[in-house]
């Protein structure tokens, strides 16, 4: 039933005139819907001269890469998780936010939502200097 109402949809659009999602908005979208999921420390902007950068969430297309067709969409995120979380279950959970999240919002069909595990977030507790441990103990 709900195919049918979205053909309608389509086909009154294709009526009254052209509608074309740009790939910025569904790479923003993308991004939205990935940092949202616990375990994801940032996006990274891609390997940049062999640097992964963080980018904070004025940049969320950054670390999205998207090809856009008539009907369908493909996704590339490439982001930093933190240290301690399970990396597949993180992955399986920005797959599925995210292609939910983009076919609520434009009505493409996501085909493929690949994550590129860029780095991990370590934070500052686990970055101390041998040196000032050694010092802490004494």
């Amino acid at each position: 039933m709900e195919e049918a109402d979205q053909s309608n949809i389509q086909n009154k659009l294709t009526e009254a005139g052209e509608v074309r999602i740009s790939e910025e908005v569904v790479a923003i979208i993308a991004g939205i819907a990935a940092m949202d999921i616990p375990g994801v420390a940032g996006m990274s902007g891609g390997i940049a001269g062999g640097i992964a950068e963080m980018l904070g969430r004025k940049n969320l297309s950054k670390g999205v890469k998207v090809e856009v067709g008539d009907k369908e969409a493909a996704i590339d995120l490439y982001i930093i998780v933190e240290y301690g979380c399970r990396i597949p279950e993180v992955s399986w959970d920005i797959q599925e936010r995210v292609k939910d999240a983009v076919e609520a919002m434009t009505g493409l069909n996501v085909i493929e939502v690949n994550i590129h595990i860029q780095g991990v977030n370590i934070e500052k507790d686990y970055k101390k200097e041998p040196a000032e441990e050694i010092a802490r103990v004494k």
